[in-house]
């Protein structure tokens, strides 16, 4: 696998690294240096196109869609194997690319894995159903694959936000191109090779580095694209349900949030500062589930904020390689802009910044993309620090004095992806949770998830679900299937 200072990596087209057609090329940056450490082909829309080509003959010829699904399960899980075995080169790789501290790219890493193992084990558990219908007829369903499913990932997250759409898609049978972000496509890369040497046939998953505008865009309009993935920006995502659409493609999208952390008066305070910390400053708040609005109650309000900006102050900045660091950089210099922009906006709204809220500006971190760890309070309703997602290492916090009221702060956004409460008394854990909009609650725990729970969203945050039973599903085609049992030979 290609690591190394100024090693190159290709498009990954029918089981081979393959040079763009234009033969353009980027340089990939350390997010916490901003020096390159690598290149990337960059494709193009004949790329995009030839990739679908490809990846269509090899599902209907490869056998990979026909084949026994215990099959395709061992295959998946070989690749899990392989993966975990090196796990450690990945997610260094990870971290030189996005700039997440090393610890948090190998729990991504080993996510991927048990993604991996999990639907592996769902390959050959996709069932039909038998249908009673009148007279001597027997009716049933069968569930097919779709055929070529293209697969749109972002850059905060890179491997596993991919590999948690292509792993459910694979193990239905289907064939897949997958358009990695622009800033961070090496780990998607050096996964096709992996599954290459896992035994999954050539052509079933490619790779195609580029831009969305050109490749995404290329991909989804294909006449072969059969489904499209998306996880990324409210924008972005309109506009490939648009794209999706015209074509009657079905489309997954998951948008961002604007998580509401909910703590009440009884909540274990210490827990829940721990819990509301690692919910916005892990990867930096370059998360979609971010838990970036913190409503509490008045009465525990000042010793809650006291806990938070403690830990906020007591983050250990510095690449995600160096040993001991708690927080990495941004992803990238204009990354840096817009988070400080809203903190700037959210100043001027009169807004008062608790804590952070300014570049890292040490002889060590100036020259990467470091922002400390902030906090806001006060911050006005019409603050768009409060209403847009920010993705960045940004907290604002809002009081409240009773549990009507903390509902109506919760609810009131356009986003509805994940919502949090603190509270020891099971009724109000439970009623709450079933009153907030949102696709995923945590009652009394960081943000969390694992491969069988649906990941959803509401509102703008998104359409479908992934993760869990019915993700497999969704990359699956449902066909009726009526046979006449009782026409007997014709008298006379």
């Amino acid at each position: 696998m290609a690591t190394a200072e100024g090693s190159p990596y290709e498009l990954y087209i029918g089981g081979q690294d393959v040079p763009g057609t234009r033969g353009a090329r980027s340089e990939l940056l350390d997010p916490a240096t901003n020096r390159p450490f690598a290149q990337v082909a960059v494709g193009s829309k004949d790329d995009a196109r030839a990739a679908m080509e490809v990846a269509d003959r090899a599902f209907r010829e490869s056998g990979w869609a026909a084949d026994d699904g215990a099959r395709r399960g061992k295959a998946l899980v070989r690749l899990a194997t392989l993966l975990e075995t090196r796990l450690e080169a990945f997610a260094r790789l990870e971290t030189q690319n996005m700039g997440k501290p090393l610890r948090e790219s190998r729990g991504d890493i080993q996510y991927v894995v048990r993604t991996l193992e999990y639907f592996a084990g769902l390959a050959d558990k996709v069932e039909g159903t038998t249908i009673p219908v009148p007279g001597s007829r027997l009716d049933y369903t069968l569930r097919e694959p779709l055929g070529v499913t293209v697969h749109i990932a972002p850059w905060n997250y890179p491997l596993l936000l991919a590999v948690r759409s292509v792993a459910p898609a694979l193990a239905a049978g289907n064939a897949v191109v997958l358009k990695p972000a622009s800033l961070t496509p090496a780990t998607a890369v050096a996964f096709a090779r992996l599954a290459h040497e896992a035994g999954v046939p050539d052509g079933i998953l490619n790779v195609v580095p580029g831009s969305g505008g050109e490749v995404g865009e290329a991909l989804i309009a294909d006449p072969r694209c059969r489904s499209v993935t998306f996880t990324g920006s409210g924008a972005v995502g309109r506009r490939i349900a648009e794209l999706a659409a015209a074509r009657l493609r079905p489309a997954t999208l998951e948008l961002g949030g604007k998580g509401p952390v909910v703590v009440f008066p009884d909540a274990d305070l210490d827990r829940a500062a721990k819990g509301i910390g690692y919910g916005i400053f892990q990867n930096a708040g370059q998360m979609c589930w971010a838990a970036s609005r913190l409503i509490v109650h008045e009465s525990v309000r000042g010793p809650l904020l006291d806990r938070v900006r403690a830990i906020a102050e007591g983050l250990r900045l510095g690449p995600g390689t160096a040993d001991g660091v708690e927080m990495g950089p941004l992803v990238s210099p204009e990354q840096v802009e817009r988070v400080l922009g809203f903190v700037d906006e959210a100043r001027n709204d009169g807004a008062r910044v608790v804590t952070g809220g300014l570049r890292a500006t040490e002889p060590t971190l100036a020259a990467g993309n470091f922002v400390r760890p902030t906090v806001l309070a006060e911050v006005p309703s019409t603050s768009r620090a409060l209403r847009e997602e920010i993705f960045g290492p940004v907290l604002a916090v809002l009081p409240f004095s009773d549990p009507e009221e903390a509902l109506g702060l919760a609810n009131d956004s356009e986003y509805g992806l994940l919502g949090t409460v603190w509270t020891r008394d099971l009724v109000t854990a439970h009623s709450f949770a079933r009153r907030l909009e949102c696709g995923m609650v945590v009652v009394n725990e960081a943000p969390l998830t694992f491969p069988q729970s649906p990941f959803a969203g509401v509102k703008a945050s998104g359409v479908g679900a992934e993760q869990g039973q019915a993700a497999i599903r969704a990359y699956t085609r449902e066909k009726n299937v009526l046979l006449q049992l009782g026409a007997g030979r014709r008298k006379g």
